[in-house]
């Protein structure tokens, strides 16, 4: 059962735009997962997702935010591109694509109007995938922008339904 914040994460989430910009996501990273999630400072909800790779994620469910790269990114504010996970001196070790099982993982911050942090416009595929050339992180922070648009516009979050942002 989804709590309220959880619930309101998927309702952000339940959007033909931001479905059309997680498809676009999939087919410009050629990655099975794409997903929009919000990311406080103690939750990770998928608002919206693409699963291609039966990750098994619906809108509304959650992962421990310790278990996620996007609490990294949460703190720092800056996106994280893994091209190949097991090739990566720097993330081959790191638990959380070991615990899931990515080899290629991009997470770029999605910022409301106004600056603050909602979250993340994700995706993660088992296989490796060429993500850090420039045209393709520069499309992925498009998308972020566009996301943030969507959501910024939201009568949930205008009305002080921004609760748990973080």
């Amino acid at each position: 059962m989804q709590d309220e914040l959880a619930a309101q994460s998927a309702a952000l989430g339940d959007n033909d735009k931001i479905r059309a910009i997680l498809e676009e996501v999939c087919q410009i990273t050629q990655m099975g997962f794409s997903a929009v999630a919000r990311v406080t400072d103690s939750r990770w909800i998928v608002c919206q997702r693409i699963d291609r790779i039966e990750f098994g994620l619906k809108p509304g469910d959650e992962l421990d935010l310790q278990t996620t790269i996007c609490d990294e990114i949460r703190e720092s504010g800056q996106a994280v591109v893994i091209d190949h996970v097991s090739g990566n001196p720097d993330w081959r070790t790191h638990h959380t694509p070991i615990l899931y099982g990515f080899e290629s993982y991009v997470s770029i911050p999605i910022l409301l109007d106004g600056g603050t942090f909602f979250g993340t416009l994700c995706a993660i595929d088992p296989r490796p995938r060429l993500l850090s050339a420039p045209a393709t992180v520069a499309s992925m922070e498009r998308l972020a922008r566009a996301v943030a648009g969507i959501l910024s516009s939201s009568p949930a979050l205008q009305k002080g339904g921004s609760a748990g942002i973080g």
